[in-house]
């Protein structure tokens, strides 16, 4: 069953409830529009109907962040986590951008990592592995911006999320692998930016990695 069309719970409409009266606080949403919201919330019945009524309000991590709600992955067909559950306290340590360097040398995320609005990946006779199947998006979108020379950048996303190339390249290219079919208006996007010179950038999309469950005792 895709996850929009799981029948919503008390717990998910409060979610909701209290993400409305927040932006009622923050001027956001006027008390007419707040009242028409809430008769819509307590109408749902689905986690997907209630996805639209906080998908133009920011998250409660900061004003860049996506408001598709504050469960976890709602409604996002990728699987990554836009300020869901957990993820908000990770978000709230956002910086706004990050620097990766690999200079005759490697760096690497993967796991459990932010990605702020902007990361900024300079890269030097080395590589750089950027894994976003476990990541959580400070934003809807992402930008990567790209210094590549005589090195290498592999980019991997979950399926289901949209990935725009606008790097520019001499005598190296950047290569997109199955991110080319996505075309649903709610999937995370992630914009590539930036210069690749005698030096290549690889992004896939693959599963995202399923978590391992403890086993109990016989």
């Amino acid at each position: 069953m895709q996850p929009e069309h799981i029948r919503a719970s008390d717990a998910d409409r409060d979610q909701v409830a209290e993400r409305l009266r927040e932006a009622l606080a923050e001027g956001r949403l006027s008390p007419v529009e707040h009242e028409e919201r809430l008769d819509t919330l307590y109408k749902a019945k689905t986690i997907g109907q209630l996805a639209p009524i906080v998908a133009d309000l920011p998250g409660p991590g900061g004003p860049g962040a996506m408001g598709l709600g504050s469960f976890e992955r709602l409604n996002d067909p990728s699987g990554m986590e836009v300020m869901g559950s957990d993820a908000r306290d990770l978000a709230g340590q956002s910086k706004g951008s990050e620097n990766l360097v690999a200079v005759f040398g490697a760096a690497e995320r993967r796991g459990r990592w932010l990605v702020e609005p902007r990361t900024n990946v300079s890269v030097l006779f080395g590589g750089v592995e950027l894994d976003l199947r476990e990541a959580v998006l400070s934003q809807h979108e992402v930008t990567i911006q790209l210094a590549v020379i005589l090195g290498g950048v592999d980019i991997t996303v979950p399926h289901g999320v949209r990935v725009i190339n606008n790097t520019s390249s001499f005598l190296g290219g950047t290569d997109l692998h199955g991110t080319d079919q996505v075309t649903d208006p709610n999937a995370p996007v992630v914009h590539l930016t930036g210069t690749c010179m005698l030096g290549g950038v690889d992004v896939k999309a693959k599963k995202t990695k399923k978590k391992r469950k403890g086993r109990g005792k016989r």
